[in-house]
């Protein structure tokens, strides 16, 4: 019983570059942005398109050339040109929750039948595919103490898969990832040959950040680890809290100055040293996972929070709040900034873009259909509420989680990342589309 209560009060308290001197192409966990200079506060305009996949996005759109490249649960990864057509999907066995990186006219990605993949950028066809120990959700039996006690249980909060990050060297590039086998990955870009993999005591879902020659990713096993780059040894690592219910890490890390920032589920958001792993702050987000990985602007620093619905802004010397902003549910979304402007998405099905300079205080929103369509039934004056969702069932039970969250998921939640370009945002929602949406200046 009191874990029961325990899992209650969790349920119920209700991609911006980082510098990175080694690595060249895309870090998927920190969010595409290319937009003209501007210091203008940026509002949501029309639709551009809209394009459907089979299954849920999770992953986050990777833009080059006019090309979008994203993964869907649906097993596929898709290739869309600038006016919402496809190009090519690539087919593999399981759902796609990793987010692609592009680099040297490939495309790395992986998939939860067990492998990484490389494709041509042009063709989408397969150059070389590497096997792990196999790909899962995190989970246990009687999970968070829900009934059941015998019943193994998938985390219903586990959205992602590591996503795979190239950096390269003189001699050659080489694409890192974590997989749930409990390794990180280092791999030949080219040829697909292991160089080195390294074991961590959990799985990883994370994805690798390459920064001053180091691979820092997090595992569920509570720590976060920083790996040589070149051979795979461990240069150090550090334990986050592993309280019942409140442990592992499932955020992605950041780099600037030599400290590397990310969250973790034991409600706490730090900074280390890059360097010796040395705690330089954390921030306590007050029993609310941090799950969404964090853009960093100048000396600030933007993140969500699960449970209490926050994008916070934090000093990124300090680690005080400067300000926050509610949204209406669950920000899994890693934020994106483009001239003044903060964007990022929550569970509800909304996407925000949150003026900078306005203290939390200046917003507009865009809402998909799924949203403005389901809202009125499934959400309590318009906020994300477990407790009513599941009105009339016994949410002791673990297959009570799932149909609340079914219900949830009915609003298309933006777990997605954003990516922007140009005038136009690019976003993934789990009804199942790639969003394009034109973006504008505001009129004061």
């Amino acid at each position: 019983m009191k874990f029961y209560l325990f899992l209650l009060f969790i349920f119920l308290s209700s991609y911006s570059w980082a510098q990175n001197k080694t690595s060249s192409g895309f870090q998927p966990n920190r969010v595409q942005t290319s937009v003209p200079s501007t210091e203008k506060y940026l509002t949501f305009g029309d639709v551009k398109w809209k394009f459907a996949t089979g299954g849920k996005i999770f992953s986050s759109p990777v833009l080059v050339n006019g090309v979008a490249y994203v993964g869907s649960e649906d097993g596929c990864v898709y290739a869309i040109d600038d006016s919402g057509k496809q190009k090519w999907k690539f087919k593999t066995g399981g759902a796609v929750h990793s987010t692609p990186a592009v680099h040297n006219q490939m495309v790395y990605f992986g998939s939860f039948d067990g492998y990484y993949y490389a494709v041509d950028a042009k063709t989408g066809r397969e150059k070389w595919k590497v096997k792990t120990g196999g790909e899962k959700w995190i989970g246990g039996q009687g999970y968070f103490g829900m009934k059941p006690q015998d019943q193994y249980m998938e985390d219903p909060w586990d959205y992602f898969l590591s996503s795979p990050v190239i950096a390269e060297s003189k001699e050659k590039a080489t694409v890192y990832f974590g997989s749930s086998d409990g390794h990180l990955y280092a791999v030949d870009a080219e040829s697909g040959s292991v160089n080195w993999k390294f074991r961590t005591g959990g799985i990883i879902h994370t994805t690798p950040l390459v920064y001053n020659h180091t691979v820092y990713t997090g595992s569920w096993d509570t720590y976060f680890y920083a790996i040589d780059a070149a051979t795979g040894e461990l240069k150090w690592k550090f334990k986050t809290g592993s309280d019942f219910g409140m442990a592992g890490i499932q955020a992605s890390a950041s780099g600037a100055n030599d400290i590397i920032y990310f969250g973790a589920r034991d409600a706490y958001f730090y900074a280390l040293q890059a360097a010796t792993g040395e705690l330089v702050w954390k921030y306590d987000a007050a029993k609310s996972w941090v799950v969404s990985s964090a853009a960093i602007n100048d000396d600030e620093i933007y993140v969500g929070t699960s449970d209490s619905f926050l994008l916070l802004t934090l000093d990124a010397k300090t680690g005080k709040e400067k300000s926050r902003f509610k949204a209406n549910g669950y920000i899994y979304s890693s934020p994106a900034i483009a001239g003044n402007t903060v964007f990022f998405g929550d569970f509800t099905g909304k996407l925000f873009a949150l003026d900078l300079n306005s203290g939390g205080k200046r917003w507009n929103e865009f809402a998909v259909e799924e949203r403005k369509k389901n809202a009125p039934a499934v959400l309590n004056k318009d906020l994300l509420d477990f407790q009513y969702a599941g009105t009339g069932k016994d949410l002791s039970l673990y297959q009570s989680t799932v149909d609340v969250m079914k219900r949830f998921y009915s609003l298309g939640p933006i777990v997605s990342s954003p990516a922007v370009e140009r005038s136009t945002i690019f976003f993934g929602s789990a009804d199942g589309f790639l969003y394009a949406v034109r973006l504008k200046d505001s009129v004061d």
